[in-house]
């Protein structure tokens, strides 16, 4: 058995998202299942070292798996061979300056989005990885959820005839602290911390658009700090100075009209945390994270108005799920593997940073509409 060993430095790898989504089901699932396939004799075997502030807290992970190291000295790391990617987990705010330390120390590098706190930021970055020839990518995860698997495989087959729109809902309520534990780390409700729905979250939806129903031309969005006060980690009141809640229309290039709802204040009532209903001339479908239900054009009933009976039409019966055609792993572990392949094996990875700079422009052009009370366009951010 050949072994390809790939040195990796996962950089805040305590927070929420590196240690589930990236340590223990990306990495370290890779790890214990024997490395990632190759062929039969050959395989791709991440060999990780734990980077952060609490030393206590990275011994515990470093715990999980043999041999797995860790360190609170970034700069030693960076100069060590052994190691050729690095990955950044950290608070947004840190990212861009760790991220140009990596490339200058000539790391592939992987990060978290959103890729830098501005535009230029995260266009910079890009800029930098391409002149110094290093590989990059940035994460996408949702484009490997099953819901949006089976969504695209719909799109392929021609499923819906013309796509008229897309309509996404996301959120959930996140307990203000006082009295339950919160969901989410405080930082997320502060704009001085670089905290807000519309920076988060308005990046996956530039993705997720561009990658499946088409390129994203122009903004409106308006945004709402719902919640005015929320408890810390350590149980003290603070004020929320950022977005909990954001409500943006996009226009596509090709004239399909997106909407997206997304909040931190709202109680589902849905299907799943997120949702996107695509309509199309000939079909339509609502997927969720893992599910995806289809109604085709022949099996739409014949609605009316009239609020003065009851509805004779049971509208969720005319739905149909799609099946699970195949073994869905999970999305963030997926693209891990995909970008140690294009590490190791020089395979094609187009989720890469210029990716992450639109997502973040897409975040700006929000707060800008918002500001605004505007509709505002992207341009086109140079390859």
């Amino acid at each position: 058995m050949k072994t390809h060993r790939i040195g990796i430095i996962l950089n805040g790898v305590t927070g929420r998202m590196g240690t589930n989504q990236h340590f223990i089901r990306s990495i370290l699932a890779i790890m214990k299942q024997g490395g990632g396939r190759i062929s039969d004799g050959e395989t791709l075997m991440p060999d990780p070292i734990l980077v952060g502030r609490n030393e206590a807290k990275l011994a515990k992970l470093a715990a999980m798996g043999e041999g797995v190291a860790y360190t609170t000295g970034l700069d030693a790391v960076l100069a060590d061979a052994r190691y050729s990617v690095y990955f950044d987990a950290q608070t947004t705010g840190r990212r861009a300056d760790a991220v140009q330390r990596a490339i200058a120390a000539g790391k592939h590098v992987y990060c978290e989005k959103p890729s830098a706190v501005s535009a230029e930021a995260a266009y910079e970055i890009y800029r930098l990885a391409k002149a110094a020839g290093v590989k990059h990518g940035v994460v996408q995860d949702k484009l490997w959820l099953p819901g949006l698997v089976k969504l695209k495989t719909l799109i392929d087959s021609g499923f819906f005839g013309e796509i008229l729109s897309v309509r996404g809902e996301f959120g959930y309520w996140v307990y203000e602290g006082d009295v339950i534990t919160p969901q989410r780390p405080s930082w997320n409700y502060r704009k001085e911390d670089d905290g807000g729905i519309i920076v988060d979250m308005l990046c996956h939806w530039r993705y997720v658009l561009d990658n499946l129903f088409g390129k994203v031309r122009s903004v409106s969005c308006l945004g709402a700090t719902h919640v005015k006060q929320r408890w810390d980690e350590k149980g003290q009141p603070y004020a929320c100075t950022a977005d909990d809640s954001a409500y943006a229309t996009f226009e596509l290039e090709n004239g399909v009209v997106a909407h997206f709802n997304s909040s931190w204040c709202v109680r589902v009532r849905r299907d799943d945390l997120l949702t996107l209903q695509v309509d199309g001339t000939k079909g339509s479908a609502v997927a969720g994270l893992r599910d995806c239900l289809v109604q085709h054009s022949s099996a739409t009933p014949r609605c009316t108005w009239n609020p003065d009976i009851d509805s004779p039409v049971r509208f969720e019966e005319g739905w149909n799920r799609v099946p699970n055609y195949q073994a869905f792993d999970n999305a963030f572990k997926i693209q891990w593997e995909l970008f140690l392949r294009h590490v190791a094996l020089d395979e094609p990875f187009p989720w890469g940073l210029l990716e992450g700079a639109k997502g973040v422009q897409l975040a700006e052009k929000g707060i800008e509409s918002w500001q605004k009370r505007a509709w505002v366009d992207l341009e086109e951010l140079p390859a």
